[in-house]
């Protein structure tokens, strides 16, 4: 019973551990852990690299995963991109496996590990910010350490009742068959996923077969099996979380089984031929850190043998579960709202998507394209801004710093312009103002070609530009095209401000001499008035999306 004891207790102070040090490290790493994903993924293979990285800084592939997909469902990555990070977050992941070979199970750090959750503990408690994200990732750590010195006890209890000949001999085995070794494998691998599922972590399961092995429970080859299991059994959670949960999110989690599946069947199909090579090397390097060794070459095994193959690989899942929703609100995910900086990137793209729509329909309308259907074409762009601003009034939390601040700020008031223009234009009386006269006609013009102008301004934002620009601060994103597309849009504003302001007294001049009647004059002050104000929240939508904080007034 005390055995039992200490190995579950060893088992909940690790996961415990493992948990208080994730959120420390998310907490020291801020915003910056989206900063470094965003130009890291500018290539899948090079999205990889750095996801194993952070992965191994932050000690949490659900970390990385869940900003991945933050990242891809704003448009802000690609899916490839994206999965090349998962990818890569799934190699790191085995670090831990490292630290537990090579520290955890050879030295009882219990001693050293109870200051170290003092001294943790106590800033965690009396520091703020990153003192306190500091604390927790410190205290955290000598959690793990202590779990796993009170693992390696209990499994020390374990090894006088259990005995490696007491599991199934795998293949490989001297004097096993063909038949009971294939059978063997299999059992220990469904008992590896089964630990997995149950315990909702593979790092802690892991650490059980290290520490089993170290103490003598189990056989290497064996510890090999069970590792194949473990690894499936991360699918699990990933299965569990994307149920109810968005496309991108299905997507991804599709393509993680797949990635585990393909992994485990070449681990599986090489075992045979792998595993006499690990038993002989077994002489010249212990068998943890073989294990640890295992464990990490499996998981970079299975990486390379779809990296090559990856668009093809992803074309399969995006067709297997295709997007169903709007393109201008698909990035408008719900797991875009776990970071807060990925949910305003996706509200700008979405914002910039519907403006463009809206300024092309208007620029077709005002231009004499009878086949535009205005008023149809705005619908699902409105519907998009409405969407929009629900999803922004569900991201919790305030922004970590003036920069991020500013950036929502900016979105929020570019949503607001951009309602207004869409507002405008729908209420319009009429898109064909040639027909009142040539002010009118100049005026159609101007606002034409300010809807051209405010649709290539906010182009790269919309497109797949903003990819490259996701992590850069707001005031850096304005391109070359941009800008000049921003500067044509603000002078047509002014101009179309100016000329309604001279073209209002003249034509109710008109009325007295005849020329019109009063009804005209008041249709004429009105298309002028929608053309201008058409402008001028084009022109003020366009530069708050582009981080421009100052605009004079009109």
């Amino acid at each position: 019973m005390s055995t039992a004891i200490l190995v579950l207790g060893g088992i909940g102070l690790f996961l415990l551990g493992m948990t208080i040090m994730t959120d420390g490290l998310k907490g020291l790493a801020g915003s910056s852990l989206r900063t470094v994903l965003g130009k890291a993924a500018a290539t899948p293979l090079s999205g990889m690299f750095w996801g194993a990285v952070v992965t191994l800084l932050v000690q949490s592939s659900s970390a990385t995963t869940m900003t991945t997909i933050g990242l891809v469902s704003a448009g802000l990555l690609t899916f490839p991109q994206g999965l090349g990070l998962v990818f890569g977050a799934n190699v790191g992941t085995t670090g831990t496996g490292w630290l537990v070979a090579l520290i955890g199970v050879r030295v009882s750090l219990s001693s050293y590990a109870l200051p170290l959750i003092f001294v943790g503990a106590l800033a965690k408690l009396m520091g703020g910010g990153r003192i306190a994200a500091f604390g927790a990732s410190l205290a955290g750590f000598a959690l793990v350490l202590y779990g796993l010195s009170t693992l390696q006890e209990g499994m020390g209890g374990v090894a006088a009742q259990l005995r490696p000949s007491d599991l199934p001999a795998v293949i490989g085995a001297p004097g096993v068959g063909w038949l009971s070794g294939w059978f063997g494998l299999i059992s220990l691998v469904v008992a590896g996923l089964v630990m997995t599922t149950v315990m909702q972590s593979s790092t802690a399961s892991i650490a059980v077969t290290l520490s089993a092995f170290y103490a003598g429970a189990i056989g290497l080859d064996q510890g090999c099996a069970l590792i194949i299991g473990q690894n499936i059994g991360t699918a699990t959670s990933s299965a569990m979380a994307a149920i109810g949960a968005s496309v991108t999110a299905k997507r991804l989690a599709l393509a993680y089984i797949l990635f585990k599946i393909v992994a485990a069947l070449i681990a599986l199909a090489l075992f045979p031929v792998v595993m006499p090579l690990i038993v002989r090397a077994s002489g010249a390097v212990d068998g943890v850190t073989l294990l640890a060794a295992w464990h990490t070459a499996y998981n970079v095994v299975g990486v390379a043998a779809l990296m090559p193959f990856l668009n093809r690989f992803t074309g399969l899942v995006e067709r297997l579960l295709p997007a169903a929703a709007s393109p201008l609100t698909r990035g408008l995910d719900p797991a875009a709202l776990g970071n807060p900086v990925v949910a305003v990137e996706a509200a700008r793209r979405a914002i910039a998507l519907a403006m463009r729509a809206i300024c092309r329909t208007i620029d077709a309308a005002v231009s004499g394209d009878e086949k535009a259907g205005a008023a149809a074409s705005l619908i699902e762009p409105v519907g998009g801004l409405r969407r929009t601003r629900h999803f922004l009034s569900e991201i919790g939390g305030r922004p970590d710093s003036e920069s991020e601040e500013f950036r929502l700020t900016s979105t929020l008031h570019a949503l607001d312009h951009v309602s207004r223009l869409a507002e405008i234009a729908g209420e319009a009386p009429e898109f064909q103002p040639a027909q009142h006269g040539p002010d009118e006609a100049r005026a159609a013009t101007l606002c034409a070609q300010a809807m051209r102008s405010a649709a290539a301004a906010v182009a790269d934002i919309a497109g797949e530009k903003a990819l490259s620009a996701a992590a850069a601060p707001i005031d850096r994103l304005e391109t070359p095209g941009a800008g000049l597309a921003l500067a044509g849009l603000e002078q047509d504003a002014r101009t179309l401000a100016q000329l309604r302001r001279a073209h209002r007294g003249p034509t109710l001049a008109k009325v007295a001499t005849g020329e019109i009647d009063a009804d005209q004059a008041m249709a004429r002050i009105e298309t002028f008035r929608h053309l201008e104000a058409l402008a001028r929240h084009a022109w003020r939508g366009a530069a708050h999306l582009l981080g421009h904080i100052e605009i004079p007034p009109v």
